[in-house]
């Protein structure tokens, strides 16, 4: 292995994460801007991160990251390389541009733990949840590997409710496993587990920023917060269907908090049609805040 491979990195990755923020006027999934940027992004993870091996990469400017290439499926259609789509890279973005507004975060389906490692980097206090085994496996090793000590892990799953549920990994694509009952109809191979699950009422008050993917289970752990919970903290949530879309949408109009969504561009939710409806359509943020903050701050 050579120092040039060691210290490998990517200029056009600093430059995403630093640009993104002043162009998100584009960061709708249907701009031609990001379909532009989500090809460059793939192209420059493949270069960097299609290794088996621990090498670690520059990926400012959150310093070096160590994250060897890993299947998640039966075969490579779905794969580690999936974690630095553009949708997530806008979201490092965020995580770093707002270092100093938020101090703890939960992680709440923190997949392998890409995540978490960055929100490390960033100076947060991270608390991740993730119901998978195998996914906890992986992500305490990139703990291990890019000496992330402020991050606690939980092999839970979150819910409305603590207790026992039955998890369902789904074995072509396990960045699509879930609880039961969270997706209508999951497809091919399945492989079903009881986990520990947590409730979003018991954990919540710790944080002052949250990212939930939850592979359609986020209806259940939205639905049983209120108003009050959202005075002092915020949300990036990945929302899985229309139906949780419009049960989404009336609750959070009923409590008055505010709803912005990537899918047109951070501008806040008006109607229902705003709403995300899958993971295709970006992200949506919750918060009591007037607008999203994208400006850096002190």
């Amino acid at each position: 292995m050579s120092a040039r491979d060691v210290m490998a990195g990517s200029d056009i990755f600093e430059q995403l994460f630093l640009a993104l923020p002043s162009v998100r006027a584009h960061h709708a999934p249907t701009d031609r801007v990001y379909r532009l940027l989500k090809q460059v992004a793939r192209r420059e993870a493949e270069g960097l991160f299609s290794g088996l091996e621990p090498v670690p990469r520059s990926f400012k400017p959150f310093g070096e990251l160590i994250l060897p290439y890993h299947r998640m499926g039966l075969n490579d259609a779905f794969s580690s390389l999936n974690l630095f789509d553009l949708d997530e890279l806008i979201l490092f973005s965020f995580y770093w541009i707002n270092r100093h507004r938020y101090r703890r975060v939960l992680d709440i389906g923190a997949n392998v733990g890409l995540h978490a490692v960055l929100l490390s980097r960033c100076g947060y206090a991270v608390r991740a949840y993730e119901p998978d085994a195998e996914h906890v496996e992986l992500l305490q090793k990139h703990l291990l590997l890019n000496r992330c000590s402020d991050v606690e892990v939980f092999h839970m799953a979150v819910s409305n409710e603590a207790g026992v549920r039955e998890f369902v990994r789904v074995l072509g694509n396990t960045l699509g496993s879930h609880l039961a009952g969270s997706k209508a109809n999951p497809y091919g191979a399945l492989e079903r587990m009881p986990v520990q699950v947590e409730a979003i009422g018991s954990i919540i008050e710790w944080a002052d920023l949250i990212k939930l993917d939850a592979e359609g289970h986020e209806r259940d752990i939205l639905l049983t917060t209120q108003r009050a919970h959202w005075l002092t903290r915020d949300a990036l949530v990945e929302v899985g269907t229309a139906e949780n879309a419009s049960s989404l949408y009336d609750h959070f109009g009923q409590i008055d908090v505010h709803l912005f969504a990537q899918k047109i561009n951070w501008e806040r939710v008006r109607r229902l049609a705003d709403m995300p409806t899958n993971y295709h359509e970006g992200t949506l943020f919750v918060s009591r805040k007037s607008v999203m903050p994208w400006e850096a701050t002190e």
